[in-house]
C-alpha cells in the first residue's frame, strides 16, 4: 500500500505531537510528581512512534521508541525526571523536530542516526532504574507492555478486558455475513495451521480524517496476513460511509497480541477487540452479497476466551458464558450492524476538518471576485443609469447582494482565522533553553493565546515575535546578581499579551528589566554617526528609542549568537510593516519596556474610505483609499485655523496638537489656485501618534479588496497596495504607516 497519500496528514499530527511533548516535558520539569503529565507524554510519545512506523520512518521510530522507554519508566516511579535527563529529552525532541524537516524538504527521514542521544538515554534507562532496585535490564522487558497502553486510562495488565464475552455488543465482527469463497478460504488456512480472526476497531470520535485512519489500520497488519472480508467494505471505508468502528475478518500466522499491539499503534485508535472467527457451516450470503438465513450464534470455545489476555479461562466455563449470551447479544449486534455497516447517512461526524491553505486562497480570491463584481453593481445603480436607477426591485437586489457578499465574506474569514496560540506555544521552551544558556533566572507568562490571526498573518509573525522576546531575555533583563542588589525578584518576568482592538490584533511583548537605557542608544548612535550632537539635542525619548529599528543598530557590547548583530528589532520592524501592521516602543528606566506590535485581521480585503484629489493640472479627479481601521474621524477644519510649529501645519483638535499633511503634496501635484475656506481633514492614529491628511472630497465607506501593486511602482512606500473599484477604476491605497 501506498502511504505517501497521507504524508501531509503524518507531517501536521506529527508537529502537533511533538509540541505536546515538548510543552509537557516543560511541566514535568517544574513538577516531576505530577502523572497527568507524564501520561500525556507517555501517550504522545507511543502515538508518534506508531505514525512513524506505520510510515516507514524507521530511524524516527527508533528514537521515539527510546524516548517512550524513559518515558515509560517515569511513569512507573522507578526514574526521576532531573535537569540532566530533562535535557536529553529535548535534544530527542529536537532531533525528532529534524527528522522531520527533513521528511518535509526531502520526502524521507534522511541517515542521521542519532546514535549520541540513544546511548544517552539508554544510558538513564541502565543507571536511572538502578535507583529503586530495578535491574539494568528491567526498561527493556517494559518497552514491550508499554506499547499496550492504548490512548485510554486502562491498566497494562488488563489490556482486553472490554473484550470478553460480558460486552459482546463491541464485537461486531461477529455479525459480518460470508459467502462459500470466504468460508473455502478460511477453512484452507485453518487446515494450514494459521489463525482466522475477526476484528473490530473503534476510533475516537474526535477523529478527523477516518478513512485515512482506517487505511493505516489495514496497512498496520498487511504484512502479517491476508484480509477475508470487511465491513463496512473498502469502498465504504474509503468514501467514509461508516460511524467509528469497522470490523473484519484476518488470517494470520500471528497471535491476537501481537496484532491487537501493531493496530494499537496507530493514532486515535480507541479500542480493538479480536477474537477467534467462527466459520459458519453454510454460507450467509451468496455471491452477490445478498444475505441467507441467519448468522449462526453458537459459540465456539475459543470465541469467548478474552482475547490477549484471559487464556487461563477454562474453555467449558468460556463456552457455557458465550452460549447463555448470545441470544440476547444476537437482537443487539443486528441492531448496531446497521449503524456500524450501512450507508452512514444519519453519521455524526468531527466538527473540524482540516484544510490545505491553497484551497482557502482560491476560496478568498472568488470571494475578492465577487466583491469587485458586487461594486460594479453598485456603481451602476448610483451613476444615475436610467434602468437601474428607476427598477427599485433592482435596488433592493442590489442590497440583497451586498448584505449576502458581507456575509460570505465574513464567513470565509472566520474559516482562515487561526489562534495565535499555534505561533506563541513554542516560546516557552525557547525561554527555557534561554534561561540556560544566558545564565539567567526568567519566566514567560502568555495572556490571550486565544486570539485569532488570519492564517497568512499567523505564518509570518513568529520570527518577529521570537527577536523581541530574545531581546528581552537578553538586553532587557538584568543578571541575577544585579536584580537582587536593585530590590527586584532574582527571577526575571517576560510577557507576552494579545488581544483584540476593533479590526486590529494588538501583541505586547514586555519585561521587567532595567529598560532602554536612553543615554547609552544616544551615545551609540552618535558614534556610528547615525545622528550628530546637534540633532541629538532636539530629539525625544521616542525619536531615540525609533533608532533602535535602524539596519544595523545594536547597543550590545558584545555579539553573541542570542543578539548583538544589529537585525533583530530592523528585521521585526519591516516584517511587521509587510504585513500592513506597525510597531512602537516604550520604556521605563528601572521598570521595563513594552513592545506594541499591531496587526490588521486580514491582508485580503478590507473596509476602506474612499476620498478624491483633484488635479488641476489635467482637471481630471484621482481616487484614493485609506484603511478604516487607521482613521480616528473626519473633520472640517476651517483655513484660518491652521497654525505653524517648526515650519510645519497643524491643528488645534479639542486640545491636542495635530500635525496636518496635504494629499496634494505627498502625491507632487500642485496646489489648489482656489484654497476652499474649509479643509475636509482625515485623522490618522497609529499607536499612540495621530496625523491629518487633507483630502478634497470624500466619497464614502466602501469594501475593497487589496491586490498587490507588482514591480511597477517604485513609490511603494508610499501605497501599501491597490483596489479595482466598481466602475473599473483602480484606486491606490495610502500606507498609513508611511504616512504617520
Amino acid at each position: 500500500m501506498d502511504t505517501s497519500q497521507y504524508l501531509d496528514l503524518f507531517i501536521d499530527e506529527t508537529k502537533e505531537h511533538l509540541q505536546s511533548l515538548n510543552e509537557n516535558v516543560l511541566e514535568l520539569e517544574k513538577d516531576p510528581d505530577n502523572s497527568d503529565t507524564v501520561n500525556e507524554i507517555f501517550r504522545a510519545a507511543h502515538t508518534l512512534k506508531g505514525m512513524a512506523g506505520t510510515m516507514g520512518f524507521a530511524r524516527m521510530q527508533r528514537l521515539t521508541h527510546d524516548l517512550e522507554n524513559v518515558f515509560s519508566e517515569i511513569r512507573n516511579g522507578t526514574m526521576k525526571a532531573n535537569a540532566k535527563l530533562i535535557d536529553v529529552l529535548f535534544r530527542g525532541l529536537d532531533a525528532l523536530e529534524g527528522y522531520l524537516n527533513v521528511i518535509l524538504s526531502d520526502g524521507n527521514e534522511g541517515t542521521e542516526d542519532n546514535e549520541d542521544i540513544i546511548n544517552d538515554l539508554n544510558a538513564f534507562l541502565e543507571s536511572g532504574g538502578a535507583e529503586e532496585g530495578a535491574p539494568a535490564e528491567e526498561p527493556k522487558e517494559e518497552a514491550a507492555p508499554a506499547e499496550e497502553e492504548p490512548a485510554k486510562e486502562e491498566p497494562v495488565a488488563e489490556p482486553a478486558a472490554p473484550a470478553s464475552s460480558g460486552d459482546p455488543d463491541k464485537m461486531r465482527f461477529r455479525e459480518i455475513r460470508v459467502n462459500d469463497s470466504d468460508i473455502n478460504a478460511m477453512k484452507t488456512a485453518r487446515d494450514e495451521g494459521k489463525n482466522v480472526y475477526g476484528i473490530t476497531v473503534f476510533l475516537q470520535e474526535s477523529c478527523v480524517l477516518k478513512s485515512a485512519r482506517a487505511f493505516l489500520v489495514f496497512k498496520s497488519v498487511d504484512e502479517k496476513g491476508e484480509l477475508v472480508k470487511s465491513v463496512p467494505t473498502t469502498e465504504q471505508i474509503e468514501d467514509e460511509e461508516f460511524e467509528f468502528d469497522f470490523s473484519w475478518i484476518l488470517v494470520t500466522s500471528e497471535g491476537k497480541e501481537e496484532i491487537k499491539n501493531m493496530i494499537m499503534n496507530v493514532s486515535e485508535v480507541d479500542s480493538v477487540y479480536i477474537d477467534d472467527f467462527i466459520i459458519p457451516s453454510a454460507a450467509t450470503e451468496n455471491e452477490d452479497g445478498e444475505p441467507l438465513g441467519d448468522i449462526p450464534t453458537e459459540a465456539a470455545p475459543t470465541a469467548t476466551s478474552a482475547p490477549a489476555a484471559s487464556s487461563g479461562s477454562a474453555p467449558a466455563a468460556a463456552a457455557s458464558s458465550a452460549s447463555a449470551k448470545a441470544p440476547a447479544a444476537s437482537a443487539a449486534q443486528s441492531d448496531d450492524k446497521k449503524k456500524s455497516s450501512g450507508g452512514g447517512k444519519g453519521k455524526i461526524g468531527s466538527r473540524s476538518v482540516r484544510v490545505d491553505i491553497d484551497k482557502l486562497d482560491e476560496l478568498m480570491n472568488l470571494v475578492s471576485e465577487l466583491i469587485i463584481a458586487k461594486n460594479g453593481l453598485v456603481s451602476a445603480s448610483s451613476n444615475g443609469d436610467a434602468v437601474a436607477s428607476d427598477n427599485q426591485a433592482f435596488n433592493d437586489q442590489i442590497e440583497y447582494l451586498e448584505r449576502i457578499t458581507t456575509n460570505l465574506h465574513e464567513s470565509v474569514m472566520k474559516v482562515r482565522m487561526v489562534p495565535i496560540e499555534s505561533v506563541v506555544n513554542r516560546f516557552p521552551r525557547m525561554i527555557r533553553d534561554l534561561n540556560r544558556k544566558l545564565g539567567k533566572k526568567m519566566e514567560l507568562y502568555m495572556t490571550g493565546e486565544e486570539t485569532e490571526l488570519d492564517r497568512t498573518v499567523i505564518d509570518e509573525i513568529g520570527d518577529p515575535l521570537m527577536h523581541l522576546l530574545r531581546n528581552s531575555a537578553d538586553h532587557g533583563l538584568e543578571s541575577n546578581e544585579e536584580r537582587v542588589k536593585l530590590g527586584k525578584p532574582e527571577e526575571g518576568s517576560i510577557f507576552l499579551d494579545a488581544f483584540q482592538d476593533g479590526n486590529n490584533v494588538v501583541i505586547e511583548v514586555r519585561d521587567d528589566g532595567a529598560g532602554i537605557n536612553i543615554d547609552k542608544v544616544r551615545n551609540k548612535a552618535i558614534e556610528k554617526g547615525v545622528i550628530s550632537e546637534k540633532q541629538a539635542e532636539t530629539m525625544s525619548e521616542k525619536d531615540f528609542i525609533d533608532l533602535l529599528f535602524q539596519p544595523s543598530f545594536s547597543t550590545a557590547d558584545k555579539i553573541t549568537d542570542v543578539s548583538g548583530r544589529g537585525v533583530g528589532l530592523d528585521v521585526v520592524r519591516t516584517k511587521i510593516e509587510a504585513l500592513g501592521g506597525s510597531i512602537s516602543a516604550k520604556t521605563t528606566a528601572g521598570e521595563g519596556s513594552t513592545f506594541t506590535i499591531q496587526l490588521p485581521l486580514t491582508l485580503a480585503i478590507i473596509q476602506a474610505l474612499m476620498v478624491e484629489v483633484l488635479n488641476e493640472e489635467s482637471g481630471a479627479t484621482e481616487k484614493y483609499a485609506i484603511p478604516l481601521s487607521n482613521i480616528q474621524g473626519i473633520e472640517d477644519v476651517p483655513r484660518n485655523e491652521i497654525r505653524y510649529v517648526q515650519n510645519k501645519e497643524v491643528i488645534n483638535l479639542r486640545g491636542s496638537v495635530i500635525p496636518i499633511i496635504r494629499a496634494h503634496r505627498i502625491l507632487d501635484l500642485d496646489d489648489l489656485t482656489e484654497e476652499p475656506d474649509a479643509y475636509v481633514v482625515v485623522i490618522m492614529q497609529k499607536g499612540d501618534q495621530r496625523v491629518g491628511m487633507i483630502v478634497d472630497r470624500l466619497i464614502g465607506q466602501q469594501e475593497t479588496v487589496i491586490k498587490s501593486l507588482g514591480r511597477h511602482i517604485t513609490n511603494d512606500k508610499l501605497f501599501s497596495g491597490a483596489t479595482i473599484l466598481g466602475d473599473g477604476e483602480v484606486a491606490l491605497i495610502f500606507d498609513t504607516n508611511t504616512l504617520i
